[in-house]
């Protein structure tokens, strides 16, 4: 019997390195921007589902991936979840495969969990094709993967990382497929033919094998997409994220000693004294920050700063730190005296 319900599929087995030192102690899922964590950000795109009680999540988990397992059940209790170990990641493709007893029969959406797309997921209660791949116009696209797309709008190909300009439809990192075990099958052939770039096997090609058998494929093109995988690519995300619609104080508030210059998130837990805060600065419950500049800068729980002025900075839970410095990617739990 085919199971009606949308399995979302999620890799996050990879270290995250270009987010160190704040991945040492956490996957870069859990990093908080614009008052989310990156996780939470992703899965709350689901709300626009038609129904979105009617899914279940499947979690590909690797490093310190028992923190997302205890963060989705804290968070997200009412919906099934499975957790999948990929010990060794070889790629996408190998990730996806390792969850396919829960991948027999039915629709899914594999969703990379370091992109954050705007994107409205109602239209797939009536989606006639058989995949959709989600797509941005990008000026460089040799970083990335691509479509190639016929006349008629089905995908004819795609391909990673392609050598030129001419082709700018990037995969931003977000699939349908109307039949999971299609691609299933389709990663199954390709695992034995051992289709691999550089040690990795990329789902591209497992699409590229299921565009041959026939799969009616379309593109979804998003006006934006944000990356989550380095610092400096954070904090971009937490500008445009707070300012559309993430931002929980939008105008100067009064507070005694506290200048707030929007846009800013500020949880209701953080303690303010003698600071002035903002634009583009997002603070976490139970922040304690006294007499400080603070600007452009995403400062997670618990950390507390005195007689700062910061800028352009990333700030690890827990992290304490006083004295004069201008920018800092401070990971949790650091003490820092200037």
């Amino acid at each position: 019997m085919t199971d009606s319900r949308l399995k979302v599929v999620i890799p996050m087995a990879g270290l995250g390195t270009r987010l160190r030192p704040h991945t040492w102690s956490k996957p870069k899922q859990l990093i908080s921007v614009a008052g989310k964590t990156v996780l939470a950000h992703v899965l709350d795109m689901l709300n626009s589902l038609t129904d979105p009680q009617n899914v279940e999540f499947i979690h590909i988990i690797g490093y310190l991936g028992e923190q997302i397992e205890t963060y989705v059940r804290q968070n997200y209790p009412d919906i099934p979840s499975h957790f999948v170990l990929q010990e060794n990641p070889r790629g996408q493709s190998q990730a996806i495969y390792l969850a396919k007893e829960h991948l027999t029969s039915g629709p899914m959406l594999m969703i990379f969990a370091d992109t954050l797309i705007d994107t409205d997921l109602s239209f797939l209660a009536n989606e006639d094709a058989d995949a959709v791949a989600w797509v941005k116009e990008v000026p460089d696209p040799r970083r990335f993967g691509v479509a190639e797309v016929s006349p008629e709008g089905w995908v004819t190909r795609l391909i990673e990382k392609p050598t030129d300009l001419s082709n700018n439809l990037v995969l931003v990192g977000c699939y349908y497929f109307k039949h999971s075990e299609d691609l299933i099958s389709a990663i199954e052939e390709q695992l034995e033919r051992n289709i691999q770039l550089k040690g990795e096997f990329f789902l591209v090609d497992a699409v590229n094998i299921m565009l041959q058998r026939g799969l009616k494929m379309r593109t979804k093109v998003v006006e934006h997409w944000l990356d989550a995988g380095t610092p400096d690519a954070l904090l971009e995300s937490n500008r445009f994220l707070l300012d559309h619609g993430r931002a929980n104080v939008c105008q100067p508030e009064v507070r005694e000693g506290v200048v707030i210059n929007p846009p800013v998130f500020v949880h209701p837990d953080a303690h303010i004294e003698t600071s002035v805060i903002g634009p583009y600065v997002s603070i976490g419950a139970g922040c304690q920050i006294q007499n400080s500049i603070i600007r452009n800068t995403i400062l997670e729980e618990n950390a507390q700063l005195r007689d700062l002025v910061l800028s352009d900075s990333l700030i690890g839970r827990k992290a304490e730190i006083e004295g004069h410095p201008w920018m800092l990617n401070a990971g949790d739990n650091t003490e820092l005296s200037v």
